[in-house]
């Protein structure tokens, strides 16, 4: 364990859980992380050993701080809502202010508790300022685990940019890092405004943590074309030439022309601080998920191989739907990913063994999700307002294998905690109906869930229970009759229910075929023919 474990004052359970991470560490670095990305940080991930980090928080870009300031129409109003829904000043945030500016372990820059102590005068205890702190506690980790010459990108929006770079130059500038650049990415994708301009772009800010930082421009250059002629012949943009290799280049004098500048067509140029060549994901998009925040894999690529070797560890603390995992895996890269819902690690997962084949998830070290009955009851007790459901999202997920839909509807349909497809034809598929619980299970559960299945028109229901059933229960799970798989050849109780010790102690899990997998299958099936007449 390096002597920089030595820089602060650890707790007992921090060195624990710090020696146990690392003696996982083995020649697999690939590591999925479920649970907060400030405890992941701060107790799993050593310092100075993360080349590149990329974070795209998960604040919706699409909400305006609009409390700030007094102009706030009905749609701004709605705007505002939807972001104190997903940041508020509570205990939480509470914590983390004191934290920062107690700075009792020495965590943090005194030129970022000034900045704090200064936001909280402006922005008072709001949900603007619970995003910056939250933001400013990770980012500080995100520093110490960088090496020397590690990079670090975040995206995100110019509505709070102007705020975070203060976050960034806090962090980063008192300890000999540096501002690289702001780059600016350009898209087309969303409606058309009449009240402003539109707001058509990103913004990535890219902080180095020493003066020695990597940067590779050749791999990620750009191609370049001879500029347009006029009727003279005259080449638009620069002198067109041809050197004595037979290369064809275009000459561009500086500014005041000072100095001539050649570029070869066949070399390309490395991009600038301003991407107008990648768009964001279209609606008929191959890679599109459904992801509110999915960022395109070229995006990605770009920052990856430009800032990164092979071999190298990239993080992503906030992994959402895996976008930074699957190039990083792609790339030959190691790689970490950490996410606080169990639903996006079951995505990665998912996408993983859809890009890669099943083989990769054994190159794969998970840790938060749980393995045991004490764990799986530890996540279902679980008093964290962020965590709401997530037990349930587990056990679903875990028992079909990553292939349900997680129901995130309230109201009549909130008893259904998950749906799925499966296929019971060529062209036909029926429905799954899933319901978790975690405790006080009765018989009436049973019948609820059968008048459920009723509305819904669902073939079957599964009822997943941490706690064991009764007898009463099986026996009203049973008297609802079977329902004839003819595909399968084979019957399956209509109602059915499983437990979370069957889950993790027995492997159970859903046997029927999805219909995802079923297109996914047809997907690899069509692409594999094509490549044969290819060829």
């Amino acid at each position: 364990m390096e002597a920089r474990v030595l820089d602060r004052v650890w707790t007992l359970e921090e060195l624990v859980a710090l020696w146990t991470a690392e003696s996982k560490r083995g020649s697999v670095v690939n590591e999925l992380f479920y649970g907060d990305n400030l405890d992941i940080l701060r107790k799993k991930i050593r310092s100075e050993t993360v080349d590149l980090c990329y974070i795209d928080p998960p604040f919706n870009s699409k909400r305006n701080y609009n409390q700030i300031y007094n102009n706030i129409g009905d749609e701004d109003r709605a705007q505002a809502q939807a972001f104190t829904d997903t940041w508020t000043w509570d205990d939480r945030a509470n914590a983390g202010y004191a934290e920062i500016l107690g700075n009792a372990e020495g965590r943090f820059q005194a030129q970022l508790v000034d900045l704090i102590k200064g936001l909280h005068a402006v922005l008072h205890e709001g949900s603007l300022l619970a995003y910056l702190i939250s933001i400013a506690l990770r980012v500080t980790e995100i520093q110490r685990v960088l090496k020397s010459n590690g990079a670090f990108f975040l995206h995100c929006d110019p509505t709070s940019g102007h705020y975070l770079k203060l976050i960034l130059d806090g962090v980063f500038c008192p300890q000999g890092g540096n501002f690289v650049n702001e780059i600016v990415w350009c898209y087309s994708q969303g409606g058309k405004s009449r009240t402003h301009f539109g707001r058509k772009h990103d913004t990535i800010f890219w902080y180095s943590k020493s003066d020695t930082h990597f940067f590779d421009g050749s791999a990620v250059r750009l191609p370049l074309t001879p500029h347009k002629q006029d009727a003279s012949g005259k080449n638009y943009g620069g002198r067109m030439g041809t050197d004595a290799d037979g290369r064809k280049y275009t000459e561009k004098w500086g500014t005041g022309k000072k100095k001539l500048y050649r570029y070869y067509l066949d070399e390309g140029k490395t991009p600038e601080d301003w991407w107008i060549d990648i768009n964001s994901i279209q609606a008929d998009a191959a890679e599109r998920l459904g992801y509110p925040t999915q960022k395109p894999e070229a995006l990605l690529e770009r920052i990856i191989k430009a800032c990164s070797k092979e071999g190298e560890v990239v993080l992503d603390a906030y992994c959402g739907c895996g976008t930074t995992v699957i190039v990083a895996q792609r790339l030959k890269r190691q790689w970490i990913g950490v996410d606080i819902t169990y639903q996006s690690i079951s995505l990665v997962l998912r996408r993983l063994e859809h890009a890669f084949g099943v083989d990769v998830l054994q190159q794969i070290t998970t840790d938060g999700i749980p393995r045991d009955m004490q764990s799986a009851e530890a996540l279902a007790h679980r008093q964290d307002d962020r965590l709401r459901k997530e037990f349930e999202k587990w056990a679903v997920l875990t028992y079909t294998n990553n292939r349900a839909i997680i129901n995130e509807k309230k109201g009549a349909d909130a008893g259904i905690d998950a749906r799925a497809y499966f296929m019971t034809g060529r062209n036909n598929n029926a429905k799954i109906i899933f319901q978790v619980k975690s405790g006080g299970v009765k018989r009436g559960d049973i019948a609820t869930l059968h008048g459920d299945m009723d509305r819904e028109k669902a073939a079957l229901a599964i009822l997943v229970t941490l706690e064991e059933p009764s007898r009463p229960m099986l026996t009203e799970a049973k008297a609802a009759g079977q329902y004839r798989h003819e595909t399968m050849g084979r019957s399956y109780d209509r109602i059915s229910i499983v437990t979370v010790r069957e889950i993790l102690e027995e492997g159970k899990r859903l046997e029927i075929p999805m219909s995802l997998e079923v297109l996914a299958a047809a997907q690899r099936a069509t692409a594999s023919a094509q490549l044969k007449m290819d060829l």
